[in-house]
């Protein structure tokens, strides 16, 4: 389900879900990854502000959409070019377009299979577009290796995607005279999850560092491939995977798929 922080006297309230029957004696405090086609599993969040309807990339049930006043999804897609989505993860959506773009990390494996996905560095995956005017989804990008995250640049002139698996984040240019190519922005050490853009216009990238522990990092790029700042969370966060690093009113809001909490981080 989707959830809706108000403030820290009433906390986090329900907002949305996606499995239609969802049943919320069964699935309310249930993390299991093995009940989403029951549960529902949203990974990508993207509001598109000029309509306040919410996107959800959903691991079991995929493209969704939530109306301005929460509650069941819709679902949009289930497949792009006759290949069934099995892993939606990340999720974007243009502010200056209403385009949504978005990842399936895996076209083999579900997220219940994710360390098979990774020991046997499956490269299905892909980045996807889908118009909400033609409800059409359309592959931007095939054979990626743990596709991750998405995040469109203010002007839309293009678009950053990471690869979990090989560790590295592409450049995907959608307007002018590179418009429709891609390119390696940088090679990171550590694998990045998703990425998200600040109100300034760079990107924050959730990594997940694998020395003799785990360490989780944020790091500040920009759209040239320029790390401008690496945070380092801890010691909470030491034993668990970091999905998601998102600035907001200059805290850092920390995902991950298995604690019960949001982490936050001001420096």
């Amino acid at each position: 389900r989707i959830v809706k922080y108000q403030g820290p006297k009433t906390g986090f309230v329900e907002y949305g879900f996606t499995a239609p029957n969802r049943s919320k004696a069964f699935c309310d405090g249930i993390n299991s990854t093995d009940l989403g086609p029951i549960c529902g599993r949203p990974l990508g969040l993207g509001f598109y502000l000029p309509t306040k309807e919410l996107y959800i990339a959903d691991a079991s049930y995929g493209l969704m959409v939530v109306g301005p006043n929460g509650g069941a999804a819709t679902q949009l897609a289930t497949s792009a070019e006759g290949v069934p989505f099995r892993l939606p993860d990340g999720l974007e959506v243009d502010q200056l377009t209403g385009i949504v773009y978005f990842t399936d990390a895996s076209a083999a494996y579900n997220l219940s299979q994710i360390d098979q996905l990774i020991s046997n560095r499956d490269a299905t995956g892909r980045l996807l577009r889908y118009d909400p005017k033609t409800k059409q989804v359309k592959v931007l990008l095939s054979g990626l290796s743990g596709a991750a995250g998405v995040a469109v640049s203010n002007d839309s002139s293009y678009l950053l995607a990471t690869e979990f698996i090989p560790a590295r984040i592409h450049k995907y240019w959608l307007k002018g005279p590179k418009a429709n190519t891609v390119e390696v922005l940088l090679n990171i050490t550590g694998n990045p999850d998703k990425i998200k853009r600040t109100v300034r216009g760079d990107f924050w990238v959730a990594v997940n560092v694998q020395t003799p522990t785990l360490a989780l990092k944020g790091l500040r790029i920009n759209g040239v491939g320029t790390i401008l700042e690496t945070v380092t969370f801890g010691p909470e966060y030491d034993t668990s995977l970091i999905t998601e690093v998102n600035e907001h009113k200059g805290a850092l809001y920390l995902g991950s798929l298995y604690p019960n909490f949001v982490g936050v981080y001001r420096p």
